[in-house]
């Protein structure tokens, strides 16, 4: 295994100890004891995850150390991260009006589940899938950082609903240019006309 794929599956292991650490910050807050520790390591362990994503990338480019393995792997550890922290910051609360809105976090599944649902009908039919990144995702996963950093940080004495909008826009263009772009590769191969 690559040094670039270690550091990926470090990634993933640290998806669950963020999500202890989050869960045992919101329980101390319920208890009326919030242990400011316990939000401070989750940031420190959600920030490390999140910056590996860059490192593993780097190596992996620079080094000669792309993998078949790691190019399975960093996609899922990536995802993992962010709706773990999305699904636990919706169902926890960091605080009064400190949590992300459900709403917000079944937008996000649901674009990531049409997403996939989509590259496995492509990879189907078409018996390849090439989408480019775009804007619109590159984007959305930003906003979704900020989001979720805004809620974890506290600093900013403004509700997260604000944030958690405007990346909600980011959701839905990113996810519209996904299927439109699956729908023209569909075209493309002749796949979306009726049989003759």
């Amino acid at each position: 295994m690559t040094f670039a794929c270690q550091i990926t599956v470090t990634r993933l292991l640290l998806v669950p100890v963020f999500a202890v650490l989050a869960v045992y910050y919101a329980n101390s807050i319920v208890q009326g004891d919030p242990n400011e520790a316990f939000r401070w390591w989750a940031v420190g362990v959600f920030t490390v995850a999140a910056l590996s994503d860059f490192f593993d990338g780097y190596i992996a480019r620079n080094f000669n150390q792309h993998s078949r393995l790691g190019e399975v792997l960093d996609p899922i550890a990536d995802k993992a991260l962010v709706l773990t922290a999305i699904i636990t910051l919706s169902v926890v609360q960091w605080g009064d009006d400190w949590s992300i809105p459900i709403w917000f976090t079944v937008l996000v599944i649901a674009r990531d589940i049409i997403i996939v649902g989509g590259a496995m009908i492509l990879q189907f039919v078409n018996h390849k899938v090439h989408i480019d990144p775009h804007w619109t995702g590159k984007a959305c996963t930003f906003f979704l950082l900020v989001t979720l950093g805004w809620v974890m940080l506290k600093i900013i004495p403004i509700s997260p609903l604000y944030p958690t909008c405007v990346t909600a826009v980011f959701v839905v263009l990113s996810g519209h240019f996904y299927i439109r772009e699956g729908i023209r590769q569909l075209q493309e191969q002749g796949h979306a006309e009726p049989k003759s």
